[in-house]
């Protein structure tokens, strides 16, 4: 009789996913549910967390609303989390602004959500020691850190910023073992899609472009965050995943 081999078990893991109240962090904190981990989630929204909840296996699962923009809210989930095994940063914002037009304001809100958020939570996490010894960190990026478009400037920097702050996190970790992956999507059905005037049918030709002929769904991107979070992953670090339906980079 051959035994059950799973190498993308995350059982007994403890995992914290930031952004967990909808769209791809909602996903890829469900799917680690259901694949055996323990799962911490967090955003700003109770109401939706408390659903995000609602959608997992029976298991110690735990919602803490935080906005990760407050130093203040850092500290209070810093202290209220189990050493992790595995922390996905999917928190974030969208923003598209011509360069012509950015202001100090625009910069500051994509930056602080989509970069300093991320970095100085991570941060406090190394410094609070919340984090096992051979734990996966996984920071949710974008092919937009490559692949410009009109009015995509600070999004697009911000993402490409993680990258790079990803990249030397993985170097300062590795002694520990401590795995740090960036996942880059292309287009993603999520909330974020559906802003500045751009409507449902507009996006629904655009997907056309791509060679699977489709956009990516949350779920397809919780699949690879399985991947990154399990032991299969044991040898990747300093990583950034394309998933992107096979669109071509411009």
């Amino acid at each position: 009789m051959v035994e059950h081999f799973n190498p993308f078990t995350l059982a007994s893991k403890q995992i914290l996913v930031t952004g967990a109240s909808s769209g791809i962090g909602k996903a890829i904190a469900i799917a680690c549910a259901m694949m055996g981990a323990t799962v911490i989630v967090t955003g700003r929204n109770e109401e939706r967390l408390a659903e995000t909840l609602s959608r997992m296996p029976i298991g110690d699962h735990r919602a803490i609303s935080a906005d990760l923009t407050k130093p203040e809210d850092i500290d209070r989930l810093v202290e209220n989390i189990p050493k992790l095994d595995g922390f996905v940063q999917c928190a974030g914002v969208g923003s598209r602004v011509a360069c012509k037009d950015i202001t100090q304001k625009a910069v500051d809100y994509t930056m602080n959500a989509n970069f300093e958020s991320p970095v100085l939570l991570q941060a406090a996490i190394l410094k609070n020691k919340k984090i096992n010894k051979a734990a996966s960190i996984v920071y949710l990026s974008s092919i937009a850190a490559w692949s410009p478009s009109m009015g995509n400037a600070i999004y697009s920097a911000s993402k490409g910023a993680i990258i790079s702050y990803a990249q030397c996190l993985a170097q300062e970790l590795a002694s520990r073992l401590i795995r740090v992956n960036c996942i880059c999507p292309a287009m993603v059905w999520t909330d974020l899609v559906l802003q500045d005037g751009v409507t449902r049918d507009d996006l629904l030709e655009d997907e056309k472009r791509y060679p699977l002929k489709r956009y990516g769904t949350p779920e397809d991107i919780a699949n690879l965050a399985i991947y990154m979070l399990s032991d299969a992953s044991s040898w990747m670090t300093g990583s950034s995943i394309e998933i992107s339906g096979g669109i071509i980079k411009l």
